[in-house]
């Protein structure tokens, strides 16, 4: 029996903001435990969130870079569940009426261009972080990461493979890269990816019985384990078994899937509109105004490199692979206008030392590079 593997993704991007989501904390990285808190990010009775008006602004970008619908009215929701590092004992976020829905991402896989559909993106804030003792049976809170703000994108289950999802993935985090509201570090956990993957007899249209995927903190990881547990619920099928719905850890160190709960559904967080957030109501001015600040992204970028230099689609996607790198290689250009020469040694020589997202680290700025490519052509 032949098998179709259907793949959904939920994103949880953390915005690039000075101040969390709901108060005046700061979500600056590395803080000892326990420093930037609140009343208001810790639950304590009596506190009111204010909404932080820089994560709808990043929620109204990426909407429109993605092709999505905007919402003019948008509400906020409580999501009910108990965690130790979830101090209110509940979340803001959103249900019915999120900031974008309906939006596309196209990728290519092996030649191949697809159209991936995004179902929804909202606004939410984070929760905290447990650290767990190696040496003795204790876990400890971190409550600094409580309330930094997160826009959740969530994919129709177009995806038919791990690699897709990759790619898909990828994407995703270029373009909220290039449009600076999210660092896209999946080591310290500000851009991060659940998945859930299901198979079904071919031909068949309704789904099967899916899984959600957590942890997992880098594209390999996500490829890795969607090609486990795609092994796994194949093995399963084709002994007479039925796959049970549930959501599982990525172990890196053993390759494999492990149980952490069952799953959990919409009604099994009640969700109910927050008393204390009046709705949010955007305008066409606004988005026109955040329309008129947005970047030129990745796909657009390689496009001009390819058109008007006369670069190679390889070489383009190369270059713009991150906004620094695709603006370091143009003010090389602007002051020496050789393209190809340019993205020669870009591509060999400062590739060799740095990655795409490291290059604002080279201590050599760009005029010094047309510099030395001027004297070696002399």
């Amino acid at each position: 029996m032949e098998f179709e593997t259907v793949i959904g993704l939920e994103v949880h991007a953390q915005m690039k903001t000075k101040s969390k989501i709901f108060c005046g904390c700061s979500t600056e990285f590395g803080a000892p435990p326990n420093t930037h808190t609140c009343p208001v990010c810790l639950g304590m009775p009596g506190s009111l969130p204010v909404l932080n008006k820089q994560v709808v602004e990043n929620g109204i970008k990426l909407a429109l870079s993605t092709d999505s619908a905007i919402n003019r009215e948008n509400r906020f929701a409580r999501k009910n569940y108990f965690y130790p590092d979830l101090p209110k004992g509940y979340q803001i976020s959103q249900f019915e009426l999120p900031i974008a829905e309906h939006g596309r991402l196209e990728i290519e896989v092996n030649g191949q261009k697809k159209t991936i559909g995004i179902t929804r993106a909202h606004m939410e804030e984070d929760a905290g972080k447990l650290i767990h003792d190696e040496l003795e049976p204790k876990s400890y809170v971190d409550l600094n990461r409580t309330g930094t703000p997160l826009l959740e994108i969530v994919s129709e289950p177009d995806l038919r493979s791990p690699e897709e999802a990759v790619a898909y993935l990828k994407k995703l985090h270029g373009i909220v890269r290039y449009l600076d509201i999210c660092d896209g570090n999946m080591q310290v956990g500000s851009f991060r990816c659940d998945a859930n993957i299901s198979l079904r007899p071919k031909g068949q249209e309704e789904f099967g019985t899916r899984t959600e995927l957590k942890n997992m903190n880098s594209f390999r990881n996500v490829q890795l384990a969607l090609e486990y547990e795609e092994r796994r619920q194949r093995d399963i099928l084709l002994d007479g078994g039925s796959v049970t719905q549930a959501t599982l850890l990525w172990n890196p160190d053993a390759n494999r899937t492990e149980a952490m709960r069952g799953k959990e559904e919409a009604h099994d967080y009640r969700y109910f509109p927050d008393p204390d957030l009046v709705p949010v109501q955007i305008d066409e001015e606004w988005i026109e105004r955040v329309r008129g600040e947005l970047p030129e992204l990745a796909g657009e970028r390689q496009q001009r490199f390819m058109n008007e230099l006369g670069l190679p689609e390889d070489v383009a996607a190369i270059l713009t692979a991150s906004r620094d790198l695709a603006d370091y290689f143009e003010q090389v250009c602007a002051e020496y206008t050789n393209p190809k020469k340019v993205s020669n040694f870009i591509c060999t020589e400062l590739l060799r030392e740095f990655s795409p997202e490291q290059v604002s680290e080279c201590r050599m700025p760009p005029k010094h590079i047309a510099k030395l490519l001027m004297m070696e052509e002399k």
